[in-house]
């Protein structure tokens, strides 16, 4: 296969540091994004096997940062043939949201934050990127969650923010495949990274792990695996598919 571009935002850490190395290992150019990890992006790329990684950052919540990133991005790699909308944020977890637990303020504080970063962002940065792909087709993947489907009754703009990036997804599958780009979504449930390993501690964790018959969480890796799948050149009629990758910790119809 030729060495493809591939921009993968949040990739220094966790599920985005998988999809990175996935993607290096099979050859790829990968431009590593972040927000504010330079120190670890960079080491990510040091660590990358194949040559020519770059690192670009941007706050997802700023559009014409977010243009720039895209635009960077795919001019040190030579194009962008694969997009990969993973950076999102949870919310404050020591300030959860529902319904009838948070001010006024605090609600739409958390909402303005959450779907700035993983719902408007997200579009913004497929703008962008699809703007390098419309003459060349190109892969999108998006990193979505169980929670778009299950809900997040304490962080309710988190799984609406999935929600809303699974049908942008469906919708951009439709709208973009006469030009060679298919879209589609992974869904995953836990997975154990370095900013869930407080949360899988002690009994909490137990109760976590328990959700799934398999007694366990999911390792960024095998997302990665899903990831890198949707984005290869067999994967086109996946374009609009969502997968579930829980464990069978929650299954819908």
């Amino acid at each position: 296969m030729t060495s493809r571009a591939v921009l993968v935002t949040g990739a220094s850490r966790g599920i985005g540091r998988a999809v990175a190395t996935a993607f290096a290992a099979g050859g790829d150019r990968v431009a590593i994004h972040h927000r504010d990890s330079a120190d670890l992006a960079e080491a990510l790329r040091a660590d990358l096997p194949g040559d020519d990684h770059v690192v670009v950052r941007a706050d997802l919540t700023d559009p014409e940062a977010v243009r720039a990133m895209v635009d960077e991005a795919a001019h040190r790699l030579g194009g962008l043939d694969v997009l990969v909308n993973n950076a999102g944020v949870y919310g404050d977890r020591d300030r959860p949201h529902p319904v009838f637990g948070a001010s006024y303020e605090d609600w739409q504080a958390q909402w303005r934050a959450v779907l700035e970063t993983n719902l408007t962002g997200a579009a913004n940065v497929t703008w962008c990127a699809a703007q390098h792909m419309r003459e060349r087709g190109g892969r999108i993947v998006n990193v979505s969650s169980r929670g778009a489907f299950r809900g997040e009754p304490d962080q309710p703009a988190y799984g609406a923010s999935k929600a809303g990036l699974n049908a942008l997804g469906q919708s951009l599958a439709v709208a973009l495949a006469p030009y060679g780009i298919a879209v589609a979504s992974v869904a995953p449930g836990f997975v154990e990274t370095d900013m869930t390993t407080e949360h899988l501690s002690g009994e909490r964790g137990d109760l976590i792990r328990a959700q799934s018959p398999f007694n366990r969480v999911a390792r960024p890796e095998e997302v990665a695996a899903a990831v890198h799948w949707l984005a290869s050149p067999e994967a086109q009629w996946a374009s609009g598919t969502i997968v579930d990758l829980n464990g069978a910790s929650y299954l819908r119809t």
